[in-house]
């Protein structure tokens, strides 16, 4: 079931959105060489406990994670692409960083992510990575109007891998977002447009495209939680909450 939200309440989804990007960009600000990937974990517990926010991650047991998860943030690096778990990594230059963060504040919830290129890495093929994941997630945004279709958003996402020769993996996707981390609908990162549902004014989804250099399959740690590019290249994850309403597409997730 799809919950329509309120103007007031995609408001007060905004201010959740808010604390969520300035967290990002605050640990996007110290993922230097030398630093430690627990380290990490750590501010962003500082940082959701002084909010008074609640972590969606912590406790997190979906069926496809192994128990519960136990820590605020994915922290997910070079091959790994999604539900990261926090580890013992010092940083190096050229790593690839993604860092996925969803939290609720006042029973409101808001989910990010995004991957920094660490310290001078000068891989072009890297950078263009992270790049076209960007850009992906700006089209996926621009779709995001009012009586388009949810295969409008996968397709334009789709069609930036595409164009970049990337392969894409539907398994994990976009998905909606309110009061819990994940709500109805699904939004696979490729799709036809024209197709699925129709979108209507109160509907809010978390779009993330993600992909890697190589395979769209992969594999999981022996943690039970971190997914990885099967054939060790290296991936890159955007992603914003985003507000479908009357005057079209409204990003929660930015800094006011």
């Amino acid at each position: 079931m799809i919950e329509l939200k309120t103007p007031a309440e995609i408001d007060k989804m905004a201010v959740t959105g808010e604390f969520v990007a300035q967290t990002l960009a605050t640990l996007a600000g110290v993922a230097e060489p030398g630093v430690n990937v627990l380290d990490l974990e750590q501010r962003a517990r500082k940082l959701v406990a002084d909010r008074g926010a609640v972590s969606c991650y912590w406790d997190y047991a979906p069926s496809f994670g192994s128990g519960p998860f136990r820590n605020v943030i994915c922290l997910s690096v070079n091959d790994a692409v999604l539900h990261g778990l926090p580890h013992d990594h010092v940083l190096r230059d050229g790593d690839l960083l993604s860092m996925d963060f969803a939290v609720s504040i006042d029973g409101w919830v808001a989910d990010a992510a995004v991957t920094v290129v660490v310290g001078d890495g000068r891989d072009d093929a890297d950078r263009a990575l992270v790049d076209s994941t960007r850009r992906a997630l700006a089209a996926a945004v621009a779709a995001a109007v009012p009586g388009g279709h949810l295969g409008d958003i996968s397709a334009a996402i789709g069609a930036v891998a595409r164009s970049g020769g990337y392969a894409v993996n539907t398994d994990f996707g976009g998905h909606g977002v309110g009061r819990t981390m994940h709500e109805d609908p699904h939004v696979p990162n490729r799709g036809k447009p024209g197709r699925g549902l129709v979108l209507r004014p109160g509907m809010v989804l978390a779009l993330e495209p993600w992909w890697g250099r190589g395979t769209a399959r992969l594999t999981v740690d022996d943690d039970g939680w971190t997914l990885r590019s099967a054939d060790g290249s290296n991936t890159a994850h955007s992603e914003h909450t985003v507000a479908i309403t009357e005057d079209g597409p409204r990003v929660l997730t930015t800094l006011g």
